[in-house]
C-alpha cells in the first residue's frame, strides 16, 4: 500500500514480532516484539524487517529509521534451534544466510541514517546488524559477542561488517574466541557511537536523531551512498567517485543555501528538501 508521509505507520496492521511506528517528521522506527525468543532473526523476522524496509524505500519523506528492540536482549541471533531442525540441507542454510544478507544490505542501500537503539545483549547476527547500521547508541548494559564460534560456527556473515567497523585484530579476537565486549568497549573500538545509563539511552538517541533530522536530507543520502560505495574502491577511484558527488551535491539548493548563509554569517535556511534526494544516490557514476 501506499505510505502517507503525515500519518504514522503504527496505524497499519503489524506483524506480531515487529512494531512499526513512523513519526510526522519522518522518523521510522521498528522494534523487533520478541523479547522472550531473545529476538532472533527467524526466517519470519527478517521477513517482517524486510517487508518494512521495502515499503519504508517507497516513502518520500522518510528522514531517520531507527532500529530497536524489546526486552533483554536487541537481538541474539539466528534462531539456532531452527537451523538445528533434523532434514535441513546446506541449501536450506544458504537460503537462509542469502536473506539475511538481503535485509542486511538493503539497511546499507536506504539513503536515509539507519540508528541502532541497543538497550541490551547484541549477539552473532544481532552484533552484526549493529556494526551494519550507519550509527549506533547503546546502554550501558549492552554487551556484544560474535559467539557463534563457541557453538562450532564460525560468525562469518558478522565479519563483514564487524571487519568494517573495529580493528582487525580487535574483530578476529570477537571472532575467533566469541568472547563479549560491554558497551564501553564498544564505543572505544567503533562499534557503537555514544553510551547511556539506560533511563537515558532515549535521550541521547532524540539528541541523535533531531541532529540528523537538522540536515538536509538530500546531502546524508549523497553522502550515505558515496561513503560505502568509495570504502570499498581504490583511493583513485574513491577520490573521483567523492568529487563527482560533491559537485552533484553542490548544485543542490540546500547547499547553495547554505554557502549563502556561510557568507552572510547566519544560520542557514533549508528549503523543502527530498525532491532531489535521488539524483546521484543510485551510485551511476562513471568509472
Amino acid at each position: 500500500m501506499e505510505i502517507d508521509p503525515a500519518q504514522p505507520l503504527a496505524s497499519a496492521p503489524a506483524p506480531a514480532w515487529l512494531r512499526v511506528e513512523r513519526d510526522p517528521r519522518g522518523v521510522l522506527t521498528l522494534t523487533l516484539q520478541q523479547a522472550q525468543r531473545f529476538n532472533v532473526l527467524s526466517q519470519a523476522m527478517l521477513q517482517a524487517l524486510q517487508a518494512a524496509l521495502d515499503q519504508a524505500e517507497q516513502d518520500p519523506g522518510l528522514r531517520v529509521l531507527v532500529l530497536a528492540a524489546e526486552g533483554a536482549a536487541f537481538c541474539a541471533g539466528h534462531d539456532l534451534k531452527a537451523m538445528a531442525a533434523p532434514g535441513l540441507t546446506q541449501s536450506d542454510h544458504l537460503a537462509l544466510f542469502q536473506q539475511c544478507t538481503r535485509f542486511m544490505e538493503s539497511l546499507q542501500r536506504l539513503p536515509v541514517p539507519v540508528v541502532a537503539r541497543v538497550q541490551g545483549l547484541a549477539t552473532a547476527a544481532g552484533c552484526q546488524l549493529v556494526a551494519q547500521c550507519d550509527l549506533a547508541v547503546a546502554s550501558t548494559e549492552a554487551r556484544f559477542a560474535t559467539s557463534g564460534i563457541r557453538y562450532g560456527l564460525f560468525c562469518a556473515t558478522p565479519a563483514v561488517p564487524l571487519s568494517r567497523n573495529v580493528p582487525a585484530k580487535k574483530a578476529l579476537e570477537m571472532l575467533f574466541t566469541g568472547d563479549f565486549i560491554d558497551a564501553q568497549e564498544a564505543l572505544a573500538q567503533g562499534l557503537v557511537n555514544r553510551v547511556a545509563p539506560p533511563q537515558e539511552l532515549d535521550a541521547v538517541l532524540a539528541t541523535l536523531v533531531d541532529s540528523l533530522l537538522a540536515k538536509p536530507k538530500a546531502a546524508l543520502a549523497w553522502g550515505k551512498a558515496l561513503f560505502y560505495r568509495q570504502r570499498e574502491a581504490g583511493a583513485a577511484t574513491a577520490y573521483q567517485l567523492a568529487a563527482q558527488t560533491m559537485a552533484v551535491n553542490m548544485m543542490d539548493p540546500a547547499a547553495q543555501e547554505g554557502a549563502l548563509a556561510f557568507l552572510q554569517k547566519r544560520a542557514p535556511v533549508w528549503p523543502h528538501s527530498g525532491e532531489r534526494s535521488g539524483d546521484g544516490v543510485s551510485g551511476e557514476f562513471t568509472s
